[in-house]
């Protein structure tokens, strides 16, 4: 069971207090054993216009604040965060489920994302456009946008946060989070540690950053108010084919990162010793419930069996239980309703043709928690359970013959997040990044585990959004196209002649 005592001081040293943790009816568990560990107040629907209002006149103060100096918030909250990197990963992990290394390095990532703003801070570039009229300048220059809404999902339940929101802070926007109904408690212990970077900032207005705490009857008040112009969502697909008709009838824009079916080839040439590694990484870390887990393995015929062979050994050595404990490699799953899923589609395989190995309920698990076996499971092809996400640790094995055939399969998802294959052959390599129809394309290395610098999101039902590095911040600010005329002549362009 949860040492309750052991789950009071880490919640403390996260800044929640008694009244905080007991102030109301949503019930937190932790998925390590199912034990209730608060019971908070949601915030009521009712005041969603309020907080949409509050975002609204911080918007208007903080866009006039000079992108460097609100760069200077994002490097303290950068500073504020390795403070507290210890008591937030540990929370990651009582909360979420993580593993204490993935907890941990899930707050790295959050300060990684901090650097990376504050520098952006001061490179928020624009373009100069040479006019064909004489006497002018084109410019392109960009602006801020309004309030963002960032609606997260449990699984990264702080990390995304953070991609969105120091990205959205430099960029001059204002921020309303609402994080998944299951993993609420690092949400609020993110808006402690906000309140001490901003006390140390000094003028920044009231409800920059503001937490609303609740149900789906929020993330609707969000997607819909014309007052709310960028709403970054990220869950299942289902949900954005909500959120995303939702914000395009207003005309606002959303960033969806959705659904991920992710696939890895396996060419004949392929160093296998690093494929087993990256494989049984990507495919049971974090039990299975990245959005860029590894759930399709298309391995070439001359390699299959000896392949499933070796994965089989590597997953029955697998340490499952309890992720506070060191030697743990594979946490639980969110809850019940995830274990009974992955049942179900395991059975689904089954009917398919599938050849399960694993799948089972762990022995040598705290009693409560959702605990289980990663599963690999042989298909004779890429039937309908293989084409659908199931976020749990099961790993579907095709074979292939030409690398035609295996890209074929690759794309042949609806979902377009990550893809990777593994070879030593060049123009397999190069060949496979330019046929991939997925956001993310690896060579030698798995779909998970992406760094901050680029930028993350997928195609097709991933949902098209852009989140994290590169040139991902255009997405938080608007664009305008200017011309500025110099000269004392009013030429057209395209040479057309209006003279009055």
């Amino acid at each position: 069971m949860t040492d309750l005592s052991a789950a009071a001081e880490i919640l403390a040293a996260c800044g929640l207090d008694a009244a905080t943790l007991n102030g109301g009816t949503l019930a937190v568990h932790s998925p390590i054993d199912g034990a209730e560990i608060a019971r908070l107040a949601e915030t009521p629907a009712a005041e969603m216009h309020a907080v949409i209002a509050r975002s609204q006149t911080a918007f208007a103060a903080w866009k006039t604040v000079s992108a460097p100096r609100r760069g200077e918030l994002v490097r303290l909250l950068g500073e504020e965060l390795r403070a507290s990197k210890d008591a937030l990963g540990a929370l990651v992990t009582l909360e979420a489920g993580k593993i204490v290394s993935e907890g941990l390095g899930e707050v790295q990532e959050m300060i990684d994302i901090c650097d990376f703003a504050t520098g952006l801070s001061r490179q928020l570039y624009g373009l100069t456009i040479a006019s064909e009229r004489p006497g002018h300048v084109m410019r392109e220059t960009w602006h801020p946008m309004g309030p963002c809404a960032v609606i997260t999902a449990f699984n990264f339940p702080v990390a995304v946060w953070s991609w969105n929101a120091a990205l959205a802070l430099v960029c001059g926007d204002s921020v309303i989070w609402k994080p998944s109904e299951k993993t609420p408690l690092t949400a609020l212990a993110c808006a402690r540690i906000f309140e001490r970077a901003l006390a140390r900032f000094g003028d920044a207005p009231e409800g920059l950053m503001q937490v609303v705490i609740g149900g789906a009857e929020l993330g609707a008040a969000l997607t819909a108010s014309a007052e709310v112009p960028i709403v970054s969502a990220t869950g299942s697909t289902r949900m954005g084919r909500i959120v995303g008709p939702e914000v395009a009838k207003r005309f606002g824009r959303s960033i969806l990162e959705l659904g991920g079916n992710n696939a890895m080839i396996v060419a004949p040439s392929a160093d296998l010793d690093m494929a087993v590694r990256a494989i049984v990484f990507s495919a049971v870390g974090t039990a299975g419930q990245r959005c860029t887990s590894l759930r399709r393995l298309i391995a070439h015929h001359s390699i299959r069996e000896q392949l499933v062979e070796r994965l089989t050994r590597a997953y029955a050595s697998l340490p499952v239980g309890d992720p506070r404990k060191g030697t743990t490699l594979v946490g639980p799953l969110i809850d019940a309703g995830a274990r009974a899923r992955m049942q179900a589609a395991l059975e689904q395989a089954k009917a398919e043709g599938g050849i399960v190995h694993g799948g089972k309920a762990a022995t040598n698990a705290p009693q409560g928690g959702a605990y289980v076996e990663p599963a690999i499971v042989e298909m004779p092809a890429q039937t309908a359970v293989v084409r659908e996400e199931t976020f749990a640790p099961i790993l579907y094995v095709m074979g292939y013959e030409t690398l035609d055939e295996a890209i074929a399969l690759q794309n042949g998802v609806p979902q377009g997040l990550s893809s990777c294959i593994f070879t030593l052959n060049l123009r397999e390599a190069e060949d496979f990044l330019q046929r991939s129809d997925c956001g993310i394309a690896n060579v030698n290395i798995g779909p998970s585990g992406a760094e901050i610098g680029g930028a993350f999101g997928g195609e097709k039902e991933t949902g098209g959004g852009r989140e994290s590095g590169s040139d991902a911040w255009k997405g938080y600010m608007r664009r305008a196209t200017n011309t500025v005329n110099y000269s004392a002549s009013l030429p057209l362009a395209q040479g057309v002649k209006f003279d009055v």
